[in-house]
């Protein structure tokens, strides 16, 4: 898209109508970012770690991209590593098998589908289609984590994790590496938290693993004949609370700790749903979520699909931050 093209269209959605009252916020577009040389495309995952931006693609298996943000148009610079052979899924022999023949098909065998760091710019990467998580140090070594065993258990007995390609698909972690949590996508969604114990090992909370669980089966959809289920599709820790990324409902939400309820959220559908932007699916295609005081990143997977305008790389828009910030009370 040329910039004055662009500029066009993010004075006219700034220009929108207000939205009516009882509506979600709506986030004010600031800019938007293609990135050039991401091969694989599907942005899934974006996070920065110290004072690099980083990106994951769900077909790739083995390396991260660097991404350079100093022009409009970013640069993505391959980061490989050397991935360990993944760990037991514990998954049912069914959807095991799912992944196995799929694999080819899609592209990318572990279907990473989230990024987080932590201070020490340790990389966390979550794979969907082995429920798994994988440590990736800075220097590239990398290793899996030992999830606890109960953890699927608990998760599967409460309606989670029954879906194949409807797994884990947000990761988060705080700055000291001692609390991580995981989101389950869809059908249905939840939050997941465990804690590491003193001898290094990742333990369920004594109130158990799943901190939140949403029975919703349906929600907002571009298509009048598709209802698309609820869903997250990102996750992030900022500032001690919980945000994540929903898809469907194409809106940005600040979470407690405690409960993983909702406490406020913020709508970027005015932009999804601006026709120069819009993709040929029913389905939202915000995969990937960072915040600063300042605004929101919000990271696209397209799935190979040209936009309305005929875009086709992957893209991360850039949302204002709400005058009232972030984490303001509702």
């Amino acid at each position: 898209m040329s910039l004055p093209r662009c500029g066009a269209v993010l004075l006219a959605l700034w220009l929108a109508e207000p939205l009516q009252a009882g509506a979600l916020s709506e986030l004010r577009l600031i800019s938007e970012h293609p990135i050039d040389n991401m091969a694989a495309g599907n942005l899934s995952g974006l996070a920065q770690c110290g004072d690099q931006w980083l990106a994951i693609s769900d077909r790739e298996d083995n390396r991260l991209q660097r991404l350079d943000i100093r022009e409009p148009v970013w640069q993505a610079t391959e980061e490989p590593f050397e991935l360990p052979e993944p760990p037991d899924s514990h998954l049912p022999w069914g959807m095991r098998a799912q992944v196995v023949l799929s694999a080819p098909v899609r592209g990318g065998q572990m279907d990473f589908e989230g990024l987080a760091c932590d201070a020490q710019n340790n990389r966390y990467l979550v794979s969907e289609a082995y429920a798994a998580v994988l440590k990736l140090t800075p220097e590239g070594q990398a290793e899996w984590l030992a999830l606890p065993d109960n953890l699927l258990p608990q998760a599967r007995s409460r309606g989670l994790m029954h879906k194949h390609n409807a797994l884990y698909e947000g990761i988060a972690i705080d700055p000291e590496a001692q609390h991580l949590w995981l989101a389950a996508e869809r059908e249905q969604r939840g939050l997941l938290a465990l804690e590491k114990q003193p001898d290094g090992r990742w333990q369920c909370p004594p109130a158990g693993c799943v901190l939140f669980r949403d029975a919703q089966t349906s929600g907002p959809s571009a298509s009048a004949e598709a209802s698309p289920a609820q869903d997250f599709s990102g996750l992030l820790l900022f500032k001690g609370q919980l945000f994540t990324l929903e898809r469907q409902a194409r809106q940005i939400c600040r979470r407690t700790l405690s409960t993983g309820e909702a406490e406020r959220c913020w709508s970027f559908a005015a932009t999804a749903q601006h026709e120069p932007y819009r993709y040929p699916t029913p389905y939202g295609v915000a995969e990937a979520l960072w915040l600063d005081d300042q605004g929101a990143w919000v990271g696209l997977d397209n799935n190979d699909r040209p936009r309305q305008d005929g875009e086709t790389r992957p893209i991360v828009w850039r949302f204002a931050a709400p005058a009232e910030g972030w984490i303001a009370t509702p």
